[in-house]
């Protein structure tokens, strides 16, 4: 059973999605929550496998409960907006991905299934295309130290993930396993210190590895 809590200072925003995620055989909410320092509360006390938050509340928003958020739950950032302009530092600070407010039902069951296996939310282009617009702003790229710990076939698959491919895909681009492609990932992301696939995208745009407009 998937556990998810949402954090939206909008009840009837709340009462809709409860409802739709309610009615899902695999899916059960724990919590609501009006602001960030409430959803923290409620991450700790019900060890949630999904929070969906909205970027914007009062008092404590979803950034900075994003970035406090304890080890364990996989945050996804509700927005109104495709472009925010805090989406991009909400993946920084530890967001799986991002989720449009209108999304279509079916679209906002799916991605939480998605998260709750592992995954992130970055195989729409949309998304693609924010994370590099906002990595291209955030500041110039940098080369990171940690990338030279990387095997030369984990940087082609690092260079892969960033542009939103998910393992299957990585393994019929790369002529391998999906699960070899998944080896690959995780010890990506264990030598570059990275909590999810998302955070590997941020890395891979901060350093250089690739840059904004190879999408």
């Amino acid at each position: 059973m998937i556990k998810i809590v949402l954090a939206d200072d909008q009840a009837l925003v709340r009462a809709g999605f409860r409802a739709l995620l309610d009615a899902q055989p695999d899916m059960t909410v724990v919590g609501e929550a009006a602001d960030g320092a409430e959803a923290l509360r409620l991450a700790a006390l019900h060890r949630p496998d999904v929070v969906l938050m909205d970027i914007r509340m009062p008092g404590t928003d979803g950034l900075t409960a994003a970035r406090k958020m304890p080890p364990g739950p996989k945050v996804v950032i509700l927005t109104t907006f495709e472009l925010d302009e805090y989406v991009f530092e909400a993946l920084r600070n530890g967001a799986a991905g991002f989720l449009v407010k209108d999304t279509e039902p079916a679209e906002l069951i799916q991605a939480v299934r998605v998260v709750a296996a592992g995954d992130a939310l970055l195989s729409p282009g949309v998304t693609r295309r924010l994370i590099a617009e906002y990595a291209s702003r955030a500041k110039a790229p940098h080369p990171s130290g940690d990338l030279a710990r990387l095997t030369e076939r984990e940087r082609e698959v690092l260079t892969l993930v960033a542009t939103g491919m998910t393992n299957d895909e990585i393994a019929a681009r790369l002529l391998m396993s999906p699960a070899t492609a998944k080896t690959h990932v995780s010890r990506a992301m264990m030598k570059l210190h990275a909590r999810d696939r998302a955070q590997l995208v941020v890395i891979a745009y901060e350093s250089g590895l690739v840059r904004p407009g190879w999408l």
